[in-house]
């Protein structure tokens, strides 16, 4: 049974909960109908106009998903919840359980890459022809160097429209909410929010191809392009090991909460969060924490994947696993291949 959430930041976390996880689930969205989906009245109005760009709305949460997973890991925290909590809405396991709400580095983490991929996706649909209203960026076009021997040309990456369909689908107005906790946390999500979409702009790069005789480059066509969602999720992985605390009060700005940094700007790329996390070792099911036991762990390595650190001074099993493969393949004329059958053993160590 799911136990209701009444609190508004507990409501906002619900509802991207069941949002990323609705849009996720369905196999092919565009065919149900924007009805049929767990969205708000405003995200609604939107997916009726604009029901071609459904498809990249589910790739961007399959995206952000599949990179938080990759990026923790080898951590305590791994993106995952406990596998016996409540079924979600939609009758799956919720995707982020108490992280979404909680007002922690993995809550910004979480709005961040969520942001990012939703950027990620629409920009590439715009790029690949798919949509009728955006496509490549234009204000690239018939622009450059000639003394520098280049020009923009080919299809640069329409960045802009993704970071703005990112804000209309995704960013909650502050003003339509009541309470300061409410504000704070709301607040602090618009922010990694828009850290998420800043990511993906950062890292947009150059890519030239050469025009002349015998390879001579005498002319270079460029556009631009975004990086892989990889290395987008590496860079939002290290805003979150310097992710910056502010005040659980709000003015008229966010504040750093230490006093003495408050001078110290807070800039619009950076992760903000309220409220420190717990250790993620020992299982919560109440608010999905699934713990640190059973997970494998690295016994040689003094990083988070090293059997210290993730086990957390519990210590840990090791078993012998068997691995059976193919190997020393011969062809044999004529006509098939001719392989031994090799064996060998693995110590694997889990957590206790």
């Amino acid at each position: 049974m799911t136990v209701p959430c009444l609190k508004e930041p507990c409501f906002v976390g619900t509802f991207l909960e069941t949002l990323w996880l609705g849009i996720a689930s369905f196999g092919v969205p565009e065919k149900r109908g924007c009805a049929s989906l767990p969205l708000n009245s405003r995200q609604k109005e939107l997916c009726k106009r604009k029901p071609y760009l459904l498809p990249s709305i589910r790739e961007g949460a399959r995206l952000g998903i599949q990179e938080c997973r990759s990026q923790f890991r080898h951590e305590r925290w791994n993106c995952k919840v406990a596998a016996a909590t409540a079924a979600g809405p939609l009758g799956a396991s919720p995707l982020f359980g108490y992280e979404l709400s909680s007002g922690t580095k993995e809550t910004a983490f979480i709005y961040a890459v969520m942001a990012a991929g939703l950027v990620h996706s629409v920009t590439r649909s715009c790029s690949a022809g798919n949509m009728t209203e955006c496509s490549c960026d234009t204000t690239l076009q018939n622009g450059g160097s000639a003394s520098g021997g280049w020009h923009w040309g080919g299809c640069s990456d329409d960045v802009q429209y993704g970071m703005w369909f990112s804000r209309k689908f995704l960013d909650f107005p502050i003003r339509n909410t009541t309470g300061k906790e409410s504000k704070v946390l709301l607040a602090m999500n618009l922010h990694n929010n828009e850290a998420g979409r800043q990511a993906v702009a950062k890292l947009m790069s150059v890519d030239c191809r050469c025009h002349g005789v015998s390879g001579s480059c005498a002319v270079k066509t460029c556009w631009k392009t975004m990086s892989s969602f990889e290395k987008i999720g590496h860079l939002l992985k290290d805003k979150y090991e310097n992710s910056i605390q502010i005040s659980d009060k709000i003015k008229k700005k966010m504040r750093r909460r230490e006093k003495d940094q408050r001078k110290i700007p807070i800039h619009k790329d950076d992760l903000l969060y309220v409220n420190k996390s717990p250790n993620y070792c020992v299982e919560d099911k109440k608010l999905g924490i699934p713990g640190t036991q059973g997970r494998e762990c690295n016994r040689t390595s003094e990083g988070a994947d090293g059997c210290n650190l993730l086990c957390c001074g519990r210590g840990y099993n090791t078993h012998v696993v068997r691995h059976v493969e193919r190997c020393e393949c011969k062809f044999i004329w004529c006509c098939y291949v001719r392989c031994r059958r090799c064996e060998s053993m693995t110590d694997v160590h889990t957590c206790k």
